[in-house]
């Protein structure tokens, strides 16, 4: 299949109105085994993987194993792949890029500047992906709009000019009370974390627990403005 921006925005206008199980079923049907789900564990990807399994058993997952994580998001990479009898696969940051970056700056270099902590996305999240990326013509994440200010102007479909790939968001207009209302309804396993108070779960010198009622990402980057905190996997298109 020949993609390109034009393929993504003519994707988007098909699945304009769908559910998300609709575009999940039209998106692996349509890629075949040139998608996958990038998955990070979160509840969005944990109901993504869920979808996925139960269309096509066989449904390519991969997640970004960084060496910061959480040991509750280790433990729940082993669950999720017992509950569903999958493999997921794991992409890890080059170990020669993490010696020097850390020999140069530190190994809490991200807490310095925004320009130290998107280095250290690039080299333990960046560069993995685009090696997970390859063979691929799309990708499958968990994005909603309500999640942040940077993400309000994504679409269902949308082309990925960095890695020149679709990207494609099943859940970009669910609610959180939707994600929560699938979990319990499928019974989805997911991050114990969440249950106190973690309602977005990334490296764990980067994330802390939130407040009820704050922006359910105010404890990721809480050191930085909100319009800089994305690590650089989900750039808008807009």
């Amino acid at each position: 299949m020949n993609i390109s921006p034009e393929t993504a925005a003519t994707l988007n206008i098909q699945l304009q109105g769908r559910s998300a199980h609709e575009v999940m079923e039209h998106v692996l049907r349509t890629f075949g085994k040139r998608v996958a789900i990038s998955s990070s564990l979160s509840l969005e990807d944990q109901v993504l993987t869920d979808m996925a399994v139960k269309i096509d058993p066989k449904v390519r997952v991969f997640t970004l194993d960084t060496g910061r994580l959480f040991p509750e998001t280790y433990q729940l990479i082993d669950k999720t792949a017992m509950h569903y009898g999958i493999s997921i696969d794991t992409y890890f940051p080059r170990h020669e890029d993490v010696e020097r970056m850390v020999h140069d700056e530190g190994i809490n270099l991200f807490y310095n500047s925004i320009e130290s902590r998107h280095r250290c996305c690039q080299v333990r999240k960046l560069e993995p992906l685009a090696r997970a990326f390859s063979g691929l013509d799309a990708w499958i994440c968990g994005l909603r709009r309500q999640q942040s200010v940077t993400r309000q102007h994504m679409h269902t479909v949308e082309w990925d000019a960095q890695h020149g790939i679709i990207k494609v968001n099943p859940l970009i207009g669910w609610s959180e009370e939707e994600v929560w209302t699938y979990i319990r309804e499928h019974h989805v396993p997911y991050n114990r974390l969440h249950d106190q108070g973690y309602p977005s779960i990334g490296c764990q010198p980067c994330t802390r627990p939130v407040k009820p009622g704050d922006d359910i990402r105010s404890g990721r980057w809480w050191w930085e403005s909100p319009e800089h905190r994305e690590c650089g996997l989900h750039r808008s298109s807009k």
